[in-house]
């Protein structure tokens, strides 16, 4: 996909959340479910973070709400208003709480509260002297609406505190909303609760507010002048002293673990509760560890939005096919009628594995509940056994490979004890059609052998004209049959000719890495590419059965070294590797202990001027220097090329790490 191209996509996502924001945050009229616009700003966060040069002032990377409306006057918020993250399953909280100790530079015992993410409209409100002087939306985060007269008609909201200890100045944040029943004798004018409060807020005569039953939950501070309480928890048992409403439903807890029982939990019985929530916050209740963590430019680090399952919907199995992956995995996938969950029209779902098949004794023709969440793939939560029809026969997982009819196995895991959920077919090589293809893919990706042109639909039609089934075979293709399909022309041809000439130049980890062994992984490459120096002595270690000896590498183990047995066991993989040996430029490696970057830490953003990240990647490697993926206080050198990415340099730039040009890094090197 091209630069081009990917802008223009880009700029229409962008103009559709503009659009989508203005019609929540302004008009307070929204067209699409909140679970449809968490996936559009996911699409726009994941474009950006694979391609440096889209950026846009509107991103949700640098944005949060709308501008303040024409009809009120302006109230710049002196701690900004920023959005929460959002988290839609466990991995996204450990990847949440690995970000803090990254950012801390150690792991932690954090203590978390947690309290309901209520469905309503944000406001804060400032006291000066015991007394509510002004109260504001929140606005794009850094500006809002003063609306101090509406909030006033709110009774959950103390006009004045009367208590001698009162901070001389505060700014209370909270949520305006609509009680479910209260909702019911207005519904007719309202598309939905959040509407009815967000339009009520919003109204130019106050009187008009005071018709909505509006109430007020207080939990967070933005500026305060004498914060004399440490914790969270102590500021919401402070609120409550001074007359606020806050969530009885807030509670501490200790772990990942003890979130995400607590969310199951807590969702089974949202319903039951008198308010509209949409998911749970969880904060470090620490708050001067949440100063310590301090703000990305648009959300917290101390903070996030657990999400709860946004849509979902019944359908009927059709079938379930299995699909196999590139290290053999057989994955089960129902096709369903198709169905319109959250504005997506879903005909597949994931049915994770065969252990969860038989728990939730999933067959052809049941009727299921199909949720899909944020942009995670559709999976099938449960079975309708009521509905279901007496001659349904149990699903029977495969025990042959439906591709290659080889046998699969579930392996047995020495370290739990366990045997995978996940079922193998033993063909691991280039023998099974499904696996090949997916290999195929593999081995032309940007860690590989990153060739251009060669994308895996185009592997796929190539396969399937017998253009391709082995990668030595990429490098013979038949350029002048290809340039007569449909699609292709002779400029097309020309580039790709080109990209699969320029591939041929290849350092040994990224061969070793490309031909894609299960557990061998990019570090794992290199620490085999360091050890063996050459893919002839490679070879030769293959032949001669003496791949134990990698068991002395640190970071190599018997699990590693299982996965290389048996993927060599076979005589048409190593025939792979002797091919490729004659065909390409194999870089034999170099390990320069003590090269011009010796302990110096990199990490690039921006696109360069002449030269690929990739190939400065492997310069720095080469010179003894390391690359980072992540901003933190371990980074010696931000190397910025043009349109960098913004969050990266005022990361950068927090942490007191240098800052370089791409001249500045070949001067290093000098």
């Amino acid at each position: 996909m091209n630069d081009d191209y990917l802008k223009k996509i880009y700029k229409q996502k962008i103009k559709e959340l503009k659009k989508h924001n203005e019609l929540y945050y302004d008009k307070s009229k929204p067209i699409i479910s909140d679970s449809e616009y968490d996936k559009l700003k996911n699409e726009i966060i994941k474009l950006e973070k694979k391609n440096n040069f889209l950026n846009d002032i509107s991103s949700p990377n640098k944005s949060v709400g709308f501008k303040p409306s024409k009809s009120f006057q302006k109230y710049q918020h002196k701690v900004s208003m920023l959005s929460l993250s959002n988290a839609f399953d466990e991995e996204d909280l450990k990847n949440f709480e690995k970000k803090i100790f990254n950012y801390l530079n150690k792991k932690a015992d954090i203590e978390y509260s947690v309290e309901p993410k209520i469905d309503g409209i944000s406001a804060s409100l400032t006291y000066k002297n015991n007394k509510l002087i002004s109260g504001a939306s929140r606005g794009d985060g850094k500006t809002g609406e003063l609306i101090t007269e509406n909030l006033k008609t709110i009774k959950d909201i103390p006009k004045k505190i009367n208590l001698d200890n009162f901070t001389k100045e505060i700014e209370i944040r909270g949520e305006v909303f609509i009680k479910k029943k209260e909702f019911l004798k207005i519904k007719d004018n309202f598309a939905n609760a959040r509407n009815a409060a967000s339009g009520s807020l919003r109204q130019k005569n106050p009187e008009d507010t005071k018709k909505i039953p509006l109430n007020f939950i207080a939990y967070s501070f933005g500026y305060i002048d004498n914060r004399n309480f440490k914790k969270q928890s102590d500021f919401l048992y402070q609120l409550k002293k001074w007359g606020f409403k806050t969530n009885s439903e807030n509670i501490i807890l200790k772990s990942i673990n003890e979130l995400i029982a607590f969310h199951k939990k807590f969702e089974s019985k949202r319903f039951n509760l008198d308010y509209d929530v949409d998911g749970l916050v969880y904060k470090v209740n620490d708050l001067d560890l949440q100063t310590r963590l301090g703000f990305t430019s648009n959300s917290p680090r101390w903070a996030i939005a657990h999400k709860f399952s946004a849509d979902s919907a019944n359908t009927k199995i059709i079938n379930i096919d299995i699909q196999i992956g590139r290290t053999g995995a057989l994955t089960p996938v129902a096709k369903v009628e198709p169905v319109n969950i959250g504005g997506v029209i879903v005909a597949n779902a994931s049915l994770h594995n065969e252990d969860e098949i038989k728990r939730k004794d999933i067959r052809i023709g049941d009727i299921v509940k199909i949720e899909r969440a944020g942009d995670v793939i559709p999976h099938v939560i449960e079975v309708d056994k009521s509905k279901r029809l007496k001659n349904l026969q149990k699903f029977t997982f495969p025990s042959k490979c439906p591709s290659c009819g080889s046998d699969t196995i579930k392996e047995y895991n020495k370290t739990t004890k366990k045997y995978d959920a996940v079922r193998r077919c033993l063909n691991d090589g280039f023998g099974c059609e499904r696996i090949a293809i997916e290999k195929l893919k593999h081995f032309i990706s940007k860690e590989a052998l990153n060739i251009d042109g060669l994308g895996k639909k185009v592997i796929e039609k190539f396969w399937n004209l017998n253009l391709i089934k082995k990668p030595q075979d990429i490098f013979k293709l038949n350029f002048n049959l290809i340039q007569k399909l449909d699609g292709w022309g002779e400029q097309s041809v020309n580039n790709l000719k080109l990209s699969i000439e320029k591939s041929k130049k290849v350092s040994l980890h990224r061969i070793i890495y490309s031909i894609g062994i299960r557990h061998i992984g990019i570090e794992n490459a290199k620490l085999l590419s360091d050890n063996i120096k050459s893919i002839s002595n490679l070879i030769e270690i293959i032949k001669k059965n003496k791949l134990d000896n990698f068991l002395s590498l640190d970071g190599i183990g018997e699990t590693q070294i299982t996965s290389l047995k048996r993927f060599f066991s076979k005589q048409s993989n190593i025939q792979i590797l002797i091919e490729l040996e004659k065909i390409l430029n194999i870089e034999s490696y170099q390990s320069i202990k003590n090269g011009a970057l010796k302990n110096k830490t990199f990490m690039i953003t921006g696109k360069l001027e002449g030269i690929s990240r990739a190939e400065i990647k492997s310069l720095i490697e080469k010179n003894s220097g390391t690359t980072l993926s992540n901003i933190s206080k371990n980074l010696n050198y931000l190397v910025v090329g043009n349109k960098p990415t913004k969050r990266k340099v005022d990361d950068a730039i927090s942490l007191g790490i240098k800052i370089i040009s791409q001249d500045d890094l070949k001067k290093l090197f000098d």
